[in-house]
């Protein structure tokens, strides 16, 4: 389809801050799409890099290098393969040819996130001042109603296409939308549509159990509707300013701190981050430490998308800081074996605790403390489980269905002890 604008001004929410500030403009340059800092922005005494690694501050035009399209920083902006499909529906809806998400630019992307977009930046037209305001707020009945549409590739109705920019943020490939309760709080909410496997009830499980387990993780809770599961996921990239309104963080992925694309992240480590984060993080030792916890609890609940985008940090403009976790999402099974997306010992990514010791020195990670780690973990798991369970309102056969395939697998303790079993 052809480009819609060619060119798009960035804002940017710093550190503490109320209000987003202009920090530079993009330019589509049909190969690359450029970046400029706004001479404004460099003098201000809180201006900060998008990213230090791919976007310092500085005068001049910036290009991504090559064969990168956008810089990195950048790219963690774009909706993923969920919010490509609600967007072609929008355009669609305009009447816009568009015939399929692949074929939507960057630019028009970013454009269409909409406002409450995930995240520190906001995109707007060149010269535009941004309006942040929303329409009010969507019952889930209607968002659900709007995920449907999409999902069957209907004809979006007039009175749901102002709630698009809700589904266009979110990453991933499930239907899930922005959700805010003007009592509870701002939410991420994921829906069900066809499915026999409980995807979304058994992603709250892991969630709730690893809160039980001491890691940081994004407080969740399941709402019924239509008779259907949906799963509400608290939005961590907002809070409340001490003088009203509302800060928000700015976020990058693990796929930005390794500066590598999408068609090669299949290639990135766990070492590798390690090792980013000991040049990169405020405290490394606090955020690899949770790293490895992560991924010893990734392996007990049988979660094996963990890949880089699915591992995020807060970025200040000097250095990161892990973001609770996120995604901790139990895959379906059908063999005895799986991989996690990112590899551990000597480039394996089998998806076993005895894998993982291989790489604890590397995270910091001593014996003694890999002991206790198990201990906890998986004492946290069996302790919670029947209660969890019963929060999700699993049947005895979708528990069943779950314990010992997703959850405390052979494989998983394979060369590591006794495998342990949940009620």
């Amino acid at each position: 389809m052809a480009h819609l604008v060619d060119q798009l001004d960035v804002w940017l929410w710093t550190p503490g801050e109320r209000k987003p500030v202009l920090a530079g403009r993009l330019t589509d340059e049909a190969v690359v799409v450029s970046f400029v800092y706004d001479p404004d922005f460099l003098p201000l005494p809180n201006a900060m890099p998008i990213f230090e690694r791919d976007l310092p501050l500085g005068t001049g035009r910036q290009y991504p290098v090559a064969p990168h399209k956008l810089a990195h920083s950048l790219r963690d902006a774009l909706p993923d393969r969920w919010g490509r499909r609600a967007i072609a529906a929008g355009l669609r809806a305009e009447g816009i040819a568009c015939v399929a998400e692949d074929e939507i630019d960057d630019i028009t992307l970013m454009l269409r996130t909409g406002p409450d977009r995930i995240g520190g930046l906001h995109f707007c037209r060149g010269g535009e001042t941004p309006d942040l305001t929303t329409p009010f707020p969507p019952t889930l009945e209607t968002l659900a109603r709007l995920v449907g549409i999409i999902d069957a590739g209907d004809p979006v109705p007039p009175e749901l296409r102002p709630f698009i920019p809700q589904c266009a943020s979110v990453g991933g490939a499930r239907p899930k939308t922005l959700f805010t309760d003007v009592e509870a709080g701002r939410f991420i909410a994921k829906f069900v549509l066809t499915e026999d496997y409980p995807v979304v009830q058994a992603e709250f499980v892991a969630m709730r159990l690893a809160e039980h387990a001491g890691i940081s993780v994004a407080p969740v809770q399941i709402e019924r509707v239509n008779e259907r599961p949906v799963l509400l996921v608290r939005r961590f990239d907002r809070q409340p300013h001490p003088a009203g309104g509302e800060m928000r963080h700015h976020m990058i992925s693990a796929l930005t701190w390794t500066q590598m694309g999408e068609l090669s992240a299949r290639h990135i480590t766990y070492p590798q981050l390690a090792t980013i984060m000991d040049e990169t993080c405020y405290d490394p030792a606090e955020d690899k430490a949770e790293m490895f916890a992560r991924i010893f609890f990734n392996i007990l609940v049988g979660n094996t998308d963990d890949h880089a985008r699915n591992h995020a940090a807060d970025w200040d403009g000097e250095q990161i800081h892990l973001t609770p976790a996120y995604d901790i999402s139990p895959q379906r099974r059908t063999t005895r074996s799986a991989n996690l997306a990112m590899a551990l010992t000597d480039g394996s990514r089998a998806a076993q605790l005895a894998n993982a010791a291989g790489v604890a020195p590397i995270f910091g990670v001593t014996v003694p403390d890999l002991r206790r780690l198990r201990e906890r973990l998986v004492g946290a798991i069996r302790e919670h489980w029947i209660d969890v369970c019963d929060e999700a309102c699993l049947s005895e056969a979708e528990r069943a269905g779950l314990a010992g395939r997703q959850f405390f697998s052979d494989y998983a303790f394979e060369g590591f002890g006794r495998t342990p079993r949940l009620r």
